[in-house]
């Protein structure tokens, strides 16, 4: 704990607007006196350092600080070769300037000092550069306007709100166990991509890709914002919007984006450092079973293992793990082991052996091996920036997935080291790289990442088509390709629980879709009225694990009684109604990298109530989701955008554009669903996942009608669930449009993509047997809310109509829910349907 001397005088670096301004002026690159052309780049040479500016795409462009003038087009592995493609792009001289000119983007070069500037197509000034600085020996910045009205998104998982402006941030991947507070500037994932937003101008980004020691300052001056390099030099990705989605989208692409997670790692997760033997995880899985709580996951924490050698189990305390292994996968829960990079120092222990053997741990530059004290006690750590070694701990992995496993649960690798100054791995550990070889001070914020590639391509190569799940603390741009993360050590606190919002909302606009906080908080003790707040909350985030410390009181849905019970259990059984939802969003994500999990700014981009709203968020464009976050509360302010909303749990309509009081006593957290969305929605939750196409499934799109004249459109995303089929076309994905008049409702139902057979078909063949995943002879439509009484439906067929009921159909109107409820034949498809009153 650091006390007031941490503050002392002496021990003070002030900071004034200078300290971010360069020692060597504006003149750190000197006058541009020439170019030229290499590879599609373009190299600037100034007097005292070059700058190489390389167009990726039509919207995007990389600029590297070249300090031997030398042209370098090498970049990290968070890249993605095939965003770059080819661009029609002309080179204009003027007397003050060279212009780069693209179809959607110019970059203007300063001849007099090299600042950087950049226009979109309109000639609109969207970033202007104030200088390229040298900031001490081995640091370079770039400080860029910022004008008022700015505000900043992006970069990574960090505290505070969901604003950045005003922050200042060091990216340096960090295991903070405490504090977790506004003004901690570092944390587990490290992800430098800075999102400027302007209501009045193009949305873009500044993506800084190095994975050292990387700074981020938008607090020391009002007029513009700073970001600086540790080691190595500038190497950046200007990313025009012009909206924020567009960047969003844009930077998954340059950096890679989410695959298909298997749909049981969407659902409920169970966990605690540590549940200590076979018997208790088994009475943990019967008493999830026997109350009727949906869980797909429990997690083993470090006291599996045997004195904490990872790929082992502890012969005492499991003594049978593949018995376990399989009795629970018959209860339809998976176990997600925890695996971490330090390798016990033990020369009877395989892994270390074969490990030292093959020179596949980290060393020193003279050759020591780095040992570094973590839970196994001495330990080496392996060199993840090396491909052999990334794939001998992936094969590692061949340990559990014979034994039935298919997830893994990644941490302290950050790496956290307990015996090391820094809390890391020795900075002057050297790290082969590929070949390039650089040192770990160079490469810290990458290890974690790697990590979770390694084992992420070691269980795809082991399960044989079945889609693995890894979950990482740790992580760099492009993360998201490889693993889910969570936000590390928290607390049972209320502020944790608020603050656990605008982190994974953050994560998402900076390409990870996937996260989430430990619901209840790890640390310190929950709270009955906090677990069930937590619960609610962590329904609706993409990544919804449970997870508590050794000395805590335990947690899990049941642990405070019937009523938290009960509350627990409706909203984790809310999730799984969710899941079609949510899976379809994941396939969103996949596509398109959008998050999930979403700030209203992304929704809405020009209302100014929303630009720094981080106590409530969307779940898509279709559910908006506003969580307790104070004790003893049992109301608050929600805004609701423009447009129609329909409380979820009332069904009264509510118009946006304003702020509303919503009463949210304990068992009520308010929701509310976006007139005209189109949800697939499961009529009633499951224990734990199952096939989305299962023909046992009731799954109903729920149409929530708007009681005004509108359109709308959904959409909803099915496979099999579990294998990489879907890559090759197998699977379905429906598009309904919806349009609303005074007594008459349409639907059209369209498949953008029909890869899987029908029921019938597909058991006539064989398919549906061996895949478990058939399309539907009957798709059931809930129309809720309906304004008016229906008199009769019709199907448009060619120049006709015919009633709905002629051709197969079926529908049931309740008065008393205003619902519609209708049955489409699969024949009905690409037809419009039409409802009269």
């Amino acid at each position: 704990m650091k006390t007031s001397e941490t503050i002392h005088p002496d021990k003070v670096e002030l900071k004034s607007i200078a300290s971010v301004v360069s020692d060597a002026g504006s003149m750190l690159l000197g006058s541009i006196s020439s170019y030229r052309e290499v590879q599609g780049a373009y190299l600037f040479q100034g007097g005292n350092a070059s700058i190489m500016i390389q167009p990726v795409n039509e919207q995007i462009i990389r600029i590297k600080l070249l300090l031997d003038h030398q042209m370098d087009l090498r970049s990290t592995i968070a890249i993605q070769q095939e965003a770059y493609r080819s661009v029609n792009v002309s080179l204009e001289e003027t007397l003050e300037a060279y212009r780069l000119v693209l179809p959607e983007l110019t970059a203007v070069v300063h001849k007099n000092d090299g600042r950087l500037d950049f226009f979109n197509a309109a000639g609109e000034l969207i970033s202007s550069e104030i200088e390229t600085f040298r900031a001490a020996r081995g640091e370079f910045g770039s400080r860029r306007r910022m004008e008022p009205g700015t505000h900043i998104y992006g970069l990574g998982e960090n505290t505070g709100f969901l604003d950045k402006n005003g922050e200042s941030y060091e990216l340096w991947n960090s295991d903070v166990y405490d504090p977790h507070v506004p003004d901690i500037g570092s944390l587990y994932v490290s992800i430098p991509l800075l999102i400027h937003f302007r209501y009045d101008r193009p949305v873009y980004g500044i993506f800084l890709d190095n994975p050292g020691r990387t700074s981020f300052d938008m607090r020391s001056d009002h007029e513009a914002y700073t970001f600086k390099v540790n080691t190595g030099t500038l190497d950046y990705y200007f990313i025009h919007g012009p909206e924020l989605k567009d960047v969003v989208s844009r930077y998954s692409e340059l950096t890679g984006r989410i695959e298909l997670p298997p749909a049981w790692a969407i659902g409920y997760h169970q966990s605690r450092y540590s549940y200590m033997s076979q018997e208790e995880v088994m009475e943990l899985a019967r008493t999830f079973r026997d109350k009727r709580i949906p869980c797909d996951v429990i997690y083993l924490d470090i006291h599996y293992m045997d004195e904490y050698r990872v790929f082992t189990f502890d012969p005492t305390r499991f003594p049978n793990p593949r018995k376990m292994i399989q009795e629970l996968r018959e209860m339809g829960i998976r176990i997600v082991p925890i695996v971490d990079p330090g390798v016990k120092r033990d020369p009877n222990y395989l892994p270390y052996r074969e490990g030292v053997q093959r020179g596949y741990f980290c060393r020193k530059l003279e050759g020591e091996l780095f040992i570094g004290d973590v839970w196994p006690g001495a330990s080496a750590f392996p060199d993840f920036t090396e491909e052999e070694v990334r794939s001998w701990w992936g094969d590692q992995h061949s340990y559990y997935t014979e034994l039935g496993i298919a997830g893994i649960w990644n941490d302290m690798n950050e790496p956290s080291v307990f015996n090391s100054p820094s809390k890391t791995m020795d900075l002057d550990v050297v790290h082969g790289n590929d070949g390039d070889a650089k040192t770990h001070r160079e490469l810290h914020n990458l290890y974690g990442m790697l990590m979770s590639m390694a084992t992420q391509q070691g269980l795809k190569r082991n399960l044989q088509g079945e889609r693995p799940f890894v979950v990482t603390r740790a992580g760099y741009a492009g993360v998201q390709k490889y693993a889910a993360t969570w936000t590390g050590d928290n607390r049972s606190y209320w502020e944790h629980l608020a603050m656990s919002i605008p982190m994974v909302l953050n994560l998402g606009l900076s390409g990870q879709p996937f996260a989430g906080p430990d619901i209840g908080g790890f640390s310190h003790d929950a709270t009955p009225e906090l677990l069930a707040r937590w619960t609610q909350a962590g329904a609706f985030f993409p990544f919804c694990r449970n997870h508590s410390v050794l000395e805590s009181v335990y947690q899990e849905p049941w642990a405070f009684g019937p009523e938290i019970e009960e509350i627990c259990r409706k909203y984790i059984r809310l999730r799984y109604r969710f899941l079609p939802y949510l899976y379809t969003l994941f396939y969103e994500a996949y596509k398109t990298g959008l998050p999930v999990m979403r700030p209203l700014i992304l929704e809405y981009p020009h209302d100014r109530n929303v630009y720094n709203l981080c106590d409530q968020f969307m779940v898509g464009s279709s559910l908006l989701v506003a969580p307790i976050l104070r004790p003893g509360t049992e109301s608050r302010a929600v805004y609701l955008p423009e447009g129609e909303w329909i409380n979820y749990w009332s069904g009264e309509r509510l118009t946006g554009g304003r702020h509303i009081l919503a009463l949210a006593p304990l068992e009520v957290m308010p929701i509310y669903v976006k007139a005209g969305a189109i949800i697939p929605e499961l009529a009633e939750a499951e224990q734990h996942w199952k096939p989305t196409l299962d023909e046992k499934a009731e799954i109903a799109l729920s149409v929530y009608a708007s009681a005004h004249r509108s359109e709308s459109s959904g959409q909803w995303y099915a496979d099999d669930a579990r294998t990489y089929a879907y890559e090759s076309g197998s699977y379905n994905l429906l598009t309904v449009k919806v349009k609303s008049g005074e007594d008459m409702l349409s639907l059209q139902l369209k498949y953008e993509v029909e890869g899987l057979p029908t029921a019938k078909r597909g058991a006539a063949s064989g398919v549906a047997e061996q895949s478990q995943s058939a399309a539907r002879e009957t798709l059931a439509l809930n129309v809720k809310l309906m304004k008016f009484v229906p008199r009769d439906i019709f199907v448009n067929n060619s120049s006709d109509q015919v009633k709905l009921t002629e051709v197969g159909g079926e529908w049931k109107y309740d008065s008393e829910t205003q619902e519609l409820r209708l049955q489409v034949p699969h024949t009905l498809i690409d037809k419009k349907i039409i409802v009269k009153g």
